[in-house]
């Protein structure tokens, strides 16, 4: 990967055109993936319940996950199954920061600057990562391997600063480490986030979001160390909730 600091062009804002800030789903691209096995699942996933309309997010994932965004074609076959408009769909399509208008890259990645995560050093990790990509965030590389979006709360503040490929998690960051991961992703090498699950692409990624497992569930701990440390010490000292059948009551003299 080149250094798009030692680049006349840096800091390349006029370069590259926001792939995730567009209000609308592109229309000018009309090419899909989307085949009749696509459209089997989609109607096995409104299957799934009571209210078939219930069933549209996942469907946008599974959208993204052959088209690599939610697409005009996409937007068209939900409105279909589901029997409602196509501006409907566009409506819920639209209003989520995990459906991209436009495509997303192989690999994309999320920093945190909430809070936290930008006390700890967010914002220092999301310019290292733009500076490494050369991109800016709500971009895609112009080899489609790497997206950038930056991330309001990954819920992983005991782990701060947080970095996702792919909606996994990468913890405790460091401007270095990110460096190494993402020459880890551009070589196609194997990487494993932190907690375990080997990183595949954002594209199976949203297709294991749509409800189609991988089988990769259990690869890695459902929860890091930080997050148990509060349970482990109340296991030492005996701790516990009290029983919800047997609650100390009022005192009735109280708050008069």
């Amino acid at each position: 990967m080149t250094d798009p600091t030692q680049s006349s062009s840096y800091p390349y804002e006029e370069e590259f055109e926001s792939h995730f800030g567009a209000p609308l789903v592109d229309q000018d691209d009309q090419s899909t993936a989307i085949t009749e096995q696509t459209m089997e699942e989609l109607r096995a996933l409104a299957a799934r319940y009571p209210d078939s309309r219930s069933a549209l997010l996942p469907m946008l994932h599974l959208v993204q996950s052959v088209d690599g965004r939610v697409s005009p074609a996409g937007v068209e076959a939900c409105a279909e199954v589901l029997g409602i408009t196509a501006a409907q769909v566009s409506g819920v399509a639209t209003f989520y920061t995990m459906y991209k208008r436009r495509p997303g890259g192989k690999h994309h990645i999320g920093v945190c600057t909430t809070a936290l995560c930008a006390i700890l050093g967010g914002d220092v990790l999301l310019d290292r990562v733009e500076h490494k990509l050369g991109i800016k965030e709500g971009q895609t590389t112009p080899d489609g391997k790497f997206s950038l979006e930056r991330i309001e709360c990954n819920a992983a503040c005991d782990f701060a600063p947080i970095m996702m490929v792919n909606w996994e998690y990468m913890d405790n960051m460091t401007p270095a480490r990110a460096d190494e991961i993402l020459d880890a992703l551009a070589a196609d090498e194997e990487v494993h986030s932190t907690r375990g699950a080997t990183i595949t692409s954002w594209r199976e990624a949203e297709r294991v979001l749509a409800g189609f497992p991988d089988g990769r569930a259990d690869e890695g701990p459902t929860a890091g160390d930080a997050s148990l440390r509060g349970l482990r010490i109340a296991r030492e000292h005996g701790w516990h909730a009290p029983d919800p059948n047997n609650l100390p009551q009022p005192d009735p003299e109280e708050g008069k």
